[in-house]
């Protein structure tokens, strides 16, 4: 059977493409980057790949805001690209600036509505955060979070912080399934209410640090599942007792490339 192909799409700034790249091939997929303006001058390129990957990064050094200068483009010149991995039963994820690209898409929402319904803005303590977060998987039906129950991942970034436009958004989200992934405390226990800094590392309402669309083939999320794919990625794996055989983050990738199996 053939190989999952995946489509890493890199701009500049980009800085996280080439790891994300070895992830999905460690996943058995075969990852090909590919810059935006390559696939501006030949969107049928698109058409071969079974998944869309918006790797971590500072795409055009977030010089307006993180991610929107890429979004724009895409929305501009790839909007029919980006609708068909949506609609075509394919899969979509974007790491950290890549899910700061899919939330400025819109793709998480109806396109039906005027004004997105939520966004990720700076960190309520207004600088760049780079540590190490407990996540836990809510009960989403997204094929990258079959069997993950809690992750330690890292992130990195200054404007991860998920606010929705007001509570009804909130609990809509949270009634369609789309609450993803939380920012937990090392036992995985989370909540609606905001937990305290370092735990939650950026104010994120819901403590959330990942989203899906409805159909939960569309995900992106703030920490870096790149970043964990062997066990001596881990901070401590030297004081650890006994070693997994793979860090916490692969198996985002490995899911990714079995839904296609």
């Amino acid at each position: 059977m053939a190989k999952p192909r995946i489509l890493i799409l890199r701009a500049p700034g980009t800085n996280c493409d080439v790891e994300t790249a070895h992830a999905f091939e460690m996943a058995g997929g075969e990852a090909i980057s590919i810059h935006v303006q390559q696939l501006i001058d030949r969107p049928i390129l698109a058409d071969n790949f079974q998944v869309l990957c918006f790797p971590g990064g500072f795409s055009y050094g977030d010089d307006v805001a993180a991610g929107r200068i890429l979004a724009t483009q895409l929305n501009v010149h790839l909007s029919d690209v980006i609708e068909s991995f949506r609609s075509e039963d394919r899969l979509v994820l974007g790491i950290c600036n890549g899910f700061q690209i899919m939330m400025r898409l819109g793709i998480f929402f109806d396109s039906s509505e005027s004004k997105s319904p939520a966004t990720l803005t700076w960190n309520n303590q207004g600088r760049f955060e780079s540590r190490w977060v407990h996540l836990k998987a809510s009960d989403s039906e997204s094929p990258f979070l079959q069997g993950i129950d809690q992750m330690y991942l890292p992130m990195a970034h200054a404007e991860g912080r998920f606010v929705t436009a007001n509570a009804q958004t909130a609990e809509q989200l949270k009634s369609r399934g789309q609450v993803a992934l939380r920012y937990s405390n090392e036992k995985g226990q989370t909540s609606d209410e905001v937990l305290p800094f370092p735990t939650n590392p950026n104010g994120a309402e819901l403590n959330l640090a990942g989203l899906t669309d409805e159909s939960g083939n569309v995900f992106g999320l703030m920490p870096h599942p790149e970043r964990h794919l062997f066990a001596t990625h881990h901070p401590y794996w030297t004081r650890r007792t006994t070693q997994p055989e793979h860090g916490d983050g692969l198996a985002i990738f490995k899911n990714a490339v079995a839904f296609f199996g």
